[in-house]
């Protein structure tokens, strides 16, 4: 499991702290490579202005480094437990 902001470093070393702790890796990709592979940079409407902004999204990768399932949009409620389904469903066999 691996979370990507466009934060730098600093930033995360901050919001890691806040948190005390994360259980996985927090990556920076304030060149925004990353988000742009994964389609996740859109137009956003920020108090009346147009920004660029990070559709919050959840990627499963395979063990072949394929997109087995994605989530766009993520709400926190149920999220975890339909990632949990779908790993277990790869893990299963069940792609």
């Amino acid at each position: 499991m691996l979370g990507v902001s466009r934060d730098d470093l600093k930033s995360h070393e901050k919001f890691i702290k806040a948190l005390d702790g994360l259980p996985f890796p927090l990556l920076s990709d304030v060149d925004s490579s990353v988000c742009e592979a994964y389609s996740v940079i859109k137009d956003k409407n920020m108090y009346g202005k147009i920004v660029k902004g990070i559709e919050r999204s959840t990627f499963l990768i395979d063990r072949q480094g394929r997109i087995a399932a994605n989530w766009r949009k993520v709400k926190v409620a149920g999220h975890a437990a339909a990632v949990l389904a779908a790993v277990k469903d790869l893990a299963d066999g069940n792609e």
